[in-house]
Formats: C-alpha cells, structure tokens, sequence
C-alpha cells in the first residue's frame, strides 16, 4: 500500500480493490482495523488491526455484526450489535457514513472511532456482505478537550476554577501522551 494513502476513503477504496481480487489476507496492509461479514452480518474475516483496536481476538463465524466487545454511543448509550452502523448498513443495504462511536474493550479501556461500513453487492446487486473499517479517533478527542480546558482556563478571572481546568487539562495530555508513545522494542 502506497504511504500516502491516509484517508478513510482511500484505504476503504484499497480494501474492496484487494477483495474484488479475492486476495482478503492482503488486507492486512491497510493500517486500521478492518473486517468483512457475510450478508447475515456474521463476521467472516478480519485483518491485524483489529485485534489492537477491539483488545480481542475476533472469532469468524461467531461474532456478528461487529468485532468489538461492546459497543457505546457517542453519547454515551449502550449500542446493542445488531442496532450498530454495520447492522444498519446490511439492513438498509448502504453505506454508513458521519457516525461515530464508542468501543469497550474486555479490560475496560475505550476507543472513540468512526466507522465505513459498506455493503457488498454482486453483479445483480444482491448483497452478499459487507466491510467496515474502523478509524480510531480517540486522539483527536483527547487533545479537543485539552485544548478546551486550557482555553477556559485562561478566560476564567476565578483562579481557583482555572487551577482545575489546567489540572484536567494536563490529565488529557497524559493520556494523549500516553496513547501515542511508541513502545520500547
């Protein structure tokens, strides 16, 4: 895979070129979690990624719908599986686009992230599976609000509340920090 190809878009468009040449173990190459169903939403492959994303290993032909432990809301709902944006998307037969969510994993630890389900269709347009890519946005979410605590801290004339925000400001920089450090090899 080229180096460049960063957007959704472009590694979603990879992955369904890699698997209209039948070739699913390539998938691999795309660095974000990714996996395909069958058209009943059963999980039928997944690539390395999303082992690291969901902190599981998927199971095909078990796991339906989706490959996280549990899934959340954006605000904060429980998501039942077969009501997430790949049960959405095989039902209705469309893409699912601007959604964003929340996975659990089994040790308890969450990943904001946006996903690309996409139906699969044959030559006659029946649906005979999907793919989902899952971008993992918690990053972006952890310096967003950073970013706003130490922008409501400086315009606070009450030093005491700004002492707080600049705390819980530092408490997401360690997380972010945390989140991007490359481990020791």
């Amino acid at each position: 895979m080229q180096a460049s190809m960063t957007s959704a878009e472009e590694m979603l468009h990879h992955a369904l070129a890699l698997l209209g040449q039948r070739d699913p173990q390539r998938l691999d190459e795309i660095p974000a979690a990714l996996y395909v169903t069958d058209a009943e939403g059963v999980v039928t492959y997944y690539n390395k990624a999303c082992i690291g994303f969901s902190g599981r290993t998927p199971e095909p032909g078990r796991d339906r719908w989706c490959v996280t432990w549990k899934l959340y809301s954006e605000t904060g709902d429980f998501l039942p599986h077969d009501q997430c944006p790949m049960a959405v998307a095989i039902h209705e037969k469309r893409p699912v686009r601007g959604v964003t969510a929340v996975a659990e994993r089994p040790d308890g630890s969450r990943v904001n992230f946006r996903p690309y389900p996409t139906p699969l269709l044959d030559e006659s347009g029946e649906l005979i599976g999907a793919v989902n890519l899952l971008v993992d946005i918690t990053a972006g979410r952890l310096r967003g609000k950073m970013e706003q605590c130490r922008r409501l801290a400086v315009s606070l004339a009450d030093r005491e509340m700004a002492r707080t925000l600049e705390g819980l400001a530092r408490e997401y920089e360690e997380k972010l920090l945390a989140l991007t450090a490359v481990p020791a090899r």
